[in-house]
């Protein structure tokens, strides 16, 4: 196990913390979807950017080699994961719905 500063930018935070950031941009822009303000588009948008979230989030995860903490980026890894994950249920359902 590696000793890294608390709040150093490894490249493993940098991957997660992006991954986390197109997450959430997703969750935004299917929260608008849903209240029929980004309309199809915006559902189809928010399931493509949604799952690059949540894969990049996935791979970040399985090649973590320490826990929090350990600059491997797990905690961004597991908030694009579940950030990811629902914004691709979200923009189903505003696709659905569309």
């Amino acid at each position: 196990m590696s000793t890294v500063d608390n709040y150093a930018l490894t490249a493993d935070r940098a991957v997660a913390s992006v991954a986390a950031l197109v997450a959430l941009a997703a969750v935004i822009v299917a929260g608008l979807a849903l209240a029929r303000r980004a309309g199809r588009r915006g559902a189809l948008v928010a399931l493509t950017t949604g799952t690059a979230g949540a894969l990049v989030g996935v791979f970040v995860v399985a090649t973590a080699e320490g826990g929090p903490g350990s600059g491997s980026g797990i905690v961004g890894g597991f908030a694009a994961v579940v950030l990811g994950v629902a914004a691709v249920v979200m923009g189903g359902l505003a696709r659905r719905r569309a």
